[in-house]
């Protein structure tokens, strides 16, 4: 599984998220962080709402996940993610 999160420099938001996923231990993914300052699509779609977290489907698709509360534990955030990819 690919998780992709879509983030900027500087985001404390963004490296929040960024640390508590490297923390998950229950669930094998991938993760690719994306600045969206490189590419101005993705900057235009996400300048206002980082950090974006998206599943990278089985047919290359990205799948938006909900963004997880910032004070979202890393046991809780790893719930809801084995969640929303077993939906």
């Amino acid at each position: 599984m690919q998780l992709i999160l879509y983030s900027k420099p500087g985001c404390h938001l963004c490296e929040g998220l960024q640390e508590k996923l490297a923390q998950i231990k229950d669930l094998s993914f991938e993760l690719e962080v994306r600045d969206i300052t490189t590419h101005d699509d993705w900057f235009a779609a996400y300048q206002y709402e980082v950090p974006v977290l998206h599943l990278l489907t089985s047919d290359g698709t990205e799948q938006s996940i909900p963004r997880p509360s910032p004070r979202l534990s890393v046991e809780r955030l790893e719930k809801m993610l084995g969640d929303y990819i077993s939906q």
